[in-house]
């Protein structure tokens, strides 16, 4: 199922990015430069109290976006192996 966006994932879930979406082209490269090119697995580590920013791992490091910046993601859920 592809999702726009991390709101839809809680802490643990582990996820694969598919694309952005359209309204996202001013944060595109950046994310891309970030290393969330299309294909790469992640997990959710956490949330911020107030759900701004989250911080995920991804190829060894942790990356930590913005709501507005995570809501460009297109993404995959995957199952938790």
């Amino acid at each position: 199922m592809i999702l726009n966006g991390l709101k839809s994932l809680t802490i643990g879930d582990k996820g694969r990015v598919t694309g952005f979406t359209k309204q996202g082209r001013a944060y595109r490269k950046r994310l891309l430069a970030m290393g969330l090119t299309p294909g790469t697995e992640f997990s959710v580590v956490r949330f911020a109290p107030l759900g701004d920013p989250v911080e995920i791992t991804l190829r060894g490091f942790s990356l930590t976006l913005r709501k507005d910046e995570a809501d460009i993601l297109s993404i995959e859920k995957l199952n938790a192996d």
